[in-house]
């Protein structure tokens, strides 16, 4: 069984820069990903999403991140830095590995289970990030429809809605972006969200990222669920957004009350006939494989001082809640790193 001083899970943005960290305190480690290849959740983005309508890519530690034409898909341009940053600092990343379940041993450290074997290991950094978790929210008839329902991590492209009446749910940036995709080539769209959506001008700037990341801090810090760093987010006006406003493709809609078979259902009995419901609804975080050590609190969410969660010093949280963003995972990784140094290096006799 192998013996680790920390186990990093996921080689997402928050797990290269722990990783990057990790080797410069000089402690031994193991990084486990179950993605097939670099990239993190960036490998499984849509086709059509471009450099040009992502909100901003932040540098990895130590190695500047080119921006690269604006047109190369998002899907190709980050995967291929994070796997120039794994070979420029000798991060060996073992994948496909898929953690089942993290327990505690009997000698005070962790086992973190996978079909691939068991390591053990002193402490965690937990980099699993949201993208195996879409969420789907339920509404009354849901499961009447006859249409097609899909989930933005399903989404491959606007081809397969060509000639189809489409509603999209979802009042973020991939929603709008799908939203003028499919425009093009729907036969009607509709766009419904639970709240007015909110538009900025300007870019998407460092300072601003950092105010939306105190945000989803404050929930942390207070035990509730995190909610996520793009929910928090407003919408930036780029020029597509401009030109699709012109087309009057933003008209937005309320939420609707329910789906019946043929389509959806207001409040005020409103209906419209519908052949695919698009949820552009989020992501919720992947942490089920840490269930065994029961860190929930009893306000549903898992309460965390930085990274580090409060009923468990070995485990740090990165790319959960505030740390979920290319800005905040960095500033993560290297701050769970410091206080692991504190927790597993002896100090020397005096």
């Amino acid at each position: 069984m192998p013996e680790t001083d920390v186990v990093v899970v996921g080689a997402g943005q928050a797990g290269l820069s722990s990783a990057y960290h990790l080797r410069s305190a000089g402690l031994d480690f193991a990084v486990l990903d179950a993605d097939p290849a670099p990239g993190g959740a960036w490998q499984h983005r849509w086709p059509t999403l471009r450099m040009a309508t992502v909100h901003g890519i932040f540098d990895l530690p130590g190695m500047r991140f080119t921006p690269p034409p604006p047109d190369e898909p998002a899907a190709d341009a980050v995967p291929a830095y994070f796997a120039a940053f794994e070979r420029e600092f000798g991060i060996d990343v073992q994948r496909p590995v898929a953690v089942t379940a993290v327990r505690n041993a009997r000698d005070g450290r962790l086992l973190v289970e996978s079909a691939n074997g068991t390591w053990t290991t002193r402490a965690l950094i937990n980099a699993t990030g949201t993208w195996t978790r879409p969420f789907v929210p339920y509404y009354r008839g849901q499961e009447t429809f006859r249409g097609r329902q899909l989930h933005t991590a399903h989404y491959r492209g606007p081809a397969e809605f060509a000639g189809k009446r489409v509603v999209v749910v979802g009042g973020g940036a991939s929603a709008v972006q799908l939203l003028v995709e499919i425009a093009d080539v729907a036969a009607t769209t509709t766009w419904v969200t639970r709240r007015p959506p909110v538009f900025r001008d300007g870019p998407f700037t460092p300072d601003y990222g950092r105010e939306v990341v105190a945000k989803v801090e404050a929930r942390v810090r207070a035990g509730l669920p995190p909610g996520s760093i793009a929910s928090a987010t407003e919408l930036s006006w780029t020029p597509q957004l401009r030109e699709a406003r012109e087309r009057g493709l933003l008209r937005r809609r309320p939420m609707f009350d329910r789906i019946v078979p043929g389509g959806v259902q207001w409040r005020d009995g409103a209906a419209q006939d519908v052949d695919v419901i698009l949820w552009c609804t989020g992501f919720r975080p992947a942490l089920d494989h840490l269930a065994p050590l029961r860190l929930r609190g009893p306000r549903g969410g898992i309460v965390v001082d930085g990274t580090r969660v409060v009923a468990d010093s070995r485990i740090h949280l990165v790319g959960y809640g505030p740390s979920a963003s290319t800005v905040g995972a960095n500033r993560a990784g290297r701050a769970a790193v410091r206080e692991l140094r504190a927790l597993l290096v002896a100090p020397a006799p005096a």
